[in-house]
C-alpha cells in the first residue's frame, strides 16, 4: 500500500508529506487559520483538476497535437447541509488548439478516465482506526 503522512505543523497548518515531498495544509485566515497552503478540500479539487490534465496531455500526445499551453480549471461547490462536502465541481479543459469533433471527444473521455475522476465513481473503502502515542511510534 502507498503511504503518506499528514504532521501538525501550527494552529490549523499541517505537513503532508508525499515521497520526498512536502505539501503545506491550513486553513484561510477567515476560518482562523494562517493562510499557509491551501485547504483540504482545495487539494481534493486540484487533485481531480491535475488528473484530468495528465490524462489531457497524454491523449494529446498519443494523437499527435499540441500539449504544450493546456490548462484545466476547476470550479467547486460545497454542499448547502450536512455532511459537509463538495457537491459540484466543474472542470474546463482548454488545449492550445481547437480540436476537431473525434478528438474533442477522444479528449473528454481520456479526461473521464483519470484515475481520481474514477476513484471518486466508484469510491475506495476507507478504513480509519486510532493508534495510541506508543503505538505510531
Amino acid at each position: 500500500m502507498n503511504e503518506m503522512r499528514v504532521v501538525h505543523r501550527e494552529g490549523h497548518a499541517f505537513a503532508v508529506l508525499v515521497r520526498d515531498h512536502v505539501i503545506h495544509v491550513d486553513q484561510p485566515y477567515t476560518a482562523g487559520g494562517l493562510n499557509a497552503g491551501p485547504t483540504p478540500v482545495e487539494l481534493f479539487v486540484a487533485s481531480l483538476a491535475a488528473c484530468a490534465a495528465h490524462y489531457a496531455r497524454q491523449y494529446l500526445v498519443r494523437r499527435h497535437l499540441p500539449a504544450d499551453g493546456l490548462e484545466v480549471t476547476a470550479g467547486f461547490t460545497m454542499s448547502a447541509g450536512a455532511p459537509a462536502r463538495v457537491s459540484r465541481v466543474e472542470l474546463r479543459v482548454r488545449p492550445a488548439l481547437r480540436l476537431s469533433d473525434a478528438d474533442t471527444g477522444g479528449l473528454l473521455a481520456a479526461v473521464m478516465g483519470c484515475t481520481v475522476h474514477n476513484s471518486i465513481v466508484d469510491p475506495p473503502r476507507i478504513d480509519v482506526r486510532l493508534e495510541s502515542e506508543a503505538q505510531a511510534a
